[in-house]
């Protein structure tokens, strides 16, 4: 599934909840997809537990 099509339907959850849960709703679905987004990234291996908590020198750190 191309990401345009992932991107679409995500926006289309979000657009239902706003309208029949309102503006509460719309928050919830929009943090419960942030937190899959970040759990899908690290069970592929895109992301490391610790690249969420090192802070910005390090990152500077191991670029060079």
């Amino acid at each position: 599934m191309s990401r345009a099509v992932v991107g679409m339907i995500a926006g289309m959850a979000l657009g239902f909840a706003g309208y029949f849960g309102g503006f509460g709703a719309f928050l919830l679905v929009a943090a419960l997809g942030a937190v899959g987004f970040v759990v899908g990234r690290f069970l592929e291996g895109d992301l490391e537990l610790g690249d969420l908590f090192r802070t910005r020198d390090d990152r500077r750190d191991r670029r060079r």
